[in-house]
């Protein structure tokens, strides 16, 4: 076993899920999960806990309070050593781009086999960057996220419900912003209405 095995932190919001890559990757002679976090906002308590002496997070997107790219983002301008791999249910492909853009090292889906987990997390921790081949041309061909933050912001307040009033205070703004926004999003995701925007920007990776 190395003097110095990788120093391992997994955050994924499900118990069994965590519990299972944590046995699995400590079995590994050059692995050792040093930490777990169900939310991005635990992740980055416990990196700060452990006063940065983290090598490799295997990271999941999907996550309460703070998702996996915005603790990414966080994470990486306070400790830039840390290589993090995402992991995550969903192959979208503006998923990849906003992990990317976040300055995530790697990328991939949860249904990989686990002996290709441990050599991307090597290769991550080397330094090196790994991509889901066939996600990486899907990526190419549907090209970069159309959208302006605020346009985001007003669709994700858009899928929990609510008048565009209700839109409009929630986002602090007028009623009329409002209603551009999400009819520029409408119109840059070819949507009908604001739901199937909402629908396809989700489909897409881009909320």
């Amino acid at each position: 076993m190395p003097d110095t095995p990788i120093r391992l932190l997994i955050a994924d919001d499900q118990a069994l899920v965590r519990g299972a890559l944590t046995t699995l990757l400590n079995l590994e002679p050059d692995i050792e999960v040093v930490a777990q976090a169900s939310t991005g906002a635990e992740a980055l308590s416990a990196v700060e806990q452990l006063n940065g002496h983290v090598d490799v997070i295997v990271m999941d997107i999907e996550m309460p309070v703070m998702d996996g790219i915005t603790a990414s983002a966080q994470l990486l301008k306070r400790w830039p050593h840390l290589g993090i791999l995402m992991v995550t249910t969903f192959g979208r492909p503006g998923y990849l781009q906003r992990c990317m853009a976040a300055g995530a090292r790697g990328f991939m889906v949860k249904d990989s086999p686990v002996d290709e987990l441990t050599k991307n997390v090597r290769i991550v921790a080397a330094g090196g960057k790994v991509i889901d081949p066939e996600l990486a041309i899907e990526s190419l061909s549907v090209g970069s996220n159309p959208l302006t933050e605020r346009e985001i912001e007003a669709l994700r307040v858009s899928a929990d419900g609510g008048t565009i009033a209700d839109i409009a205070r929630t986002l602090g703004i007028s009623q009329g912003t409002t209603r551009n926004h999400i009819s520029m999003a409408m119109i840059k995701t070819s949507a009908r209405t604001r739901a199937d925007a909402v629908r396809i920007a989700t489909e897409q990776g881009w909320l």
